[in-house]
């Protein structure tokens, strides 16, 4: 999708879908927000004209959100903004909610990779 604050949009719409296959609704609120601010970060950081939003199931229990975009270098950091910072908490929320998250680094040689990927992982109860 393009790398544009529209995309997070697009990105809950994707997670809403994949859950409601999934029967998986109780997690929609917690698994929208998880990928807001993954696309948030991305179109805010990251370089290019487009990201690419994963939603997975790697085991039953798990819930995978995973944002990709072309800025290997930029890896992503806590930090502690001040109380009139207008940003900078997106990734506190992020560790607060996932049950884990963190990022890699993908495509192409391990020195010199062309894109990162910054995921979030949620417990999800199997129906």
């Amino acid at each position: 999708m393009e790398r544009t604050p529209q995309a997070a949009a697009q990105a809950r719409s994707l997670v809403r879908a994949a859950l409601a296959c999934w029967n998986l609704e109780e997690h929609t609120d917690t698994g929208i927000l998880l990928v807001s601010e993954l696309v948030a970060n991305a179109v805010r950081h990251a370089d290019g004209p487009r990201i690419r939003v994963h939603v997975d199931r790697p085991a039953p229990a798990v819930l995978l959100l995973a944002v990709v975009d072309h800025a290997p270098a930029r890896l992503p950091q806590l930090r502690t903004p001040g109380p009139d910072d207008v940003s900078g908490r997106g990734l506190l929320l992020l560790d607060e909610v996932a049950d884990r998250w963190g990022h890699d680094a993908a495509g192409g040689a391990a020195s010199r990779p062309r894109t990162k990927r910054v995921w979030a992982e949620l417990r999800v109860a199997t129906p």
